[in-house]
Protein backbone atom coordinates (compact mmCIF):
# COMPACT_ATOMS: atom_id res chain seq x y z
CA UNK A 1 0.00 0.00 0.00
CA UNK A 2 1.38 3.38 -0.97
CA UNK A 3 0.79 6.29 1.39
CA UNK A 4 2.91 9.37 2.11
CA UNK A 5 5.26 8.96 5.06
CA UNK A 6 3.52 11.71 7.05
CA UNK A 7 0.16 9.91 6.81
CA UNK A 8 1.72 6.59 7.83
CA UNK A 9 3.32 8.23 10.85
CA UNK A 10 0.02 9.89 11.75
CA UNK A 11 -1.71 6.50 11.73
CA UNK A 12 0.99 4.98 13.93
CA UNK A 13 0.97 7.97 16.31
CA UNK A 14 -2.81 7.73 16.61
CA UNK A 15 -2.59 4.04 17.46
CA UNK A 16 0.12 4.62 20.05
CA UNK A 17 -1.89 7.47 21.60
CA UNK A 18 -4.96 5.25 21.99
CA UNK A 19 -2.95 2.38 23.42
CA UNK A 20 -1.41 4.73 25.99
CA UNK A 21 -4.61 6.60 26.93
CA UNK A 22 -7.32 3.94 27.19
CA UNK A 23 -5.86 1.43 29.73
CA UNK A 24 -5.47 4.06 32.50
CA UNK A 25 -9.00 5.23 31.78
CA UNK A 26 -10.24 1.65 32.16
CA UNK A 27 -8.48 1.40 35.53
CA UNK A 28 -10.25 4.56 36.67
CA UNK A 29 -13.61 3.25 35.47
CA UNK A 30 -13.06 -0.04 37.32
CA UNK A 31 -12.36 1.87 40.55
CA UNK A 32 -15.38 4.15 40.12
CA UNK A 33 -18.22 3.48 42.57
CA UNK A 34 -20.72 3.55 39.70
CA UNK A 35 -19.12 0.44 38.18
CA UNK A 36 -20.67 -1.98 40.66
CA UNK A 37 -24.04 -2.08 42.36
CA UNK A 38 -24.64 -2.88 46.03
CA UNK A 39 -24.37 -6.62 45.28
CA UNK A 40 -21.05 -6.20 43.47
CA UNK A 41 -22.50 -6.85 40.02
CA UNK A 42 -21.34 -4.88 36.99
CA UNK A 43 -23.57 -1.92 36.15
CA UNK A 44 -24.50 -0.53 32.76
CA UNK A 45 -21.93 2.20 33.38
CA UNK A 46 -19.16 -0.40 33.54
CA UNK A 47 -20.43 -2.48 30.62
CA UNK A 48 -20.76 0.53 28.31
CA UNK A 49 -17.29 1.81 29.14
CA UNK A 50 -15.68 -1.61 28.73
CA UNK A 51 -17.33 -1.95 25.30
CA UNK A 52 -16.23 1.54 24.23
CA UNK A 53 -12.67 0.97 25.41
CA UNK A 54 -12.53 -2.45 23.73
CA UNK A 55 -13.68 -0.97 20.43
CA UNK A 56 -11.19 1.88 20.73
CA UNK A 57 -8.29 -0.47 21.43
CA UNK A 58 -9.32 -2.75 18.56
CA UNK A 59 -9.43 0.23 16.21
CA UNK A 60 -6.05 1.37 17.54
CA UNK A 61 -4.57 -2.03 16.73
CA UNK A 62 -6.06 -1.95 13.23
CA UNK A 63 -4.87 1.62 12.58
CA UNK A 64 -1.42 0.75 13.89
CA UNK A 65 -1.13 -2.28 11.64
CA UNK A 66 -2.35 -0.22 8.69
CA UNK A 67 0.22 2.47 9.48
CA UNK A 68 3.01 -0.10 9.61
CA UNK A 69 1.86 -1.82 6.42
CA UNK A 70 1.91 1.49 4.57
CA UNK A 71 5.56 1.91 5.50
CA UNK A 72 6.54 -1.44 3.99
Amino acid sequence: MDLPLAWSMLLIASAVWSIIIWPPFLRRVLKDERSRDADGKATTFLRVHVILISISLSLAAAVGVLGILTLV
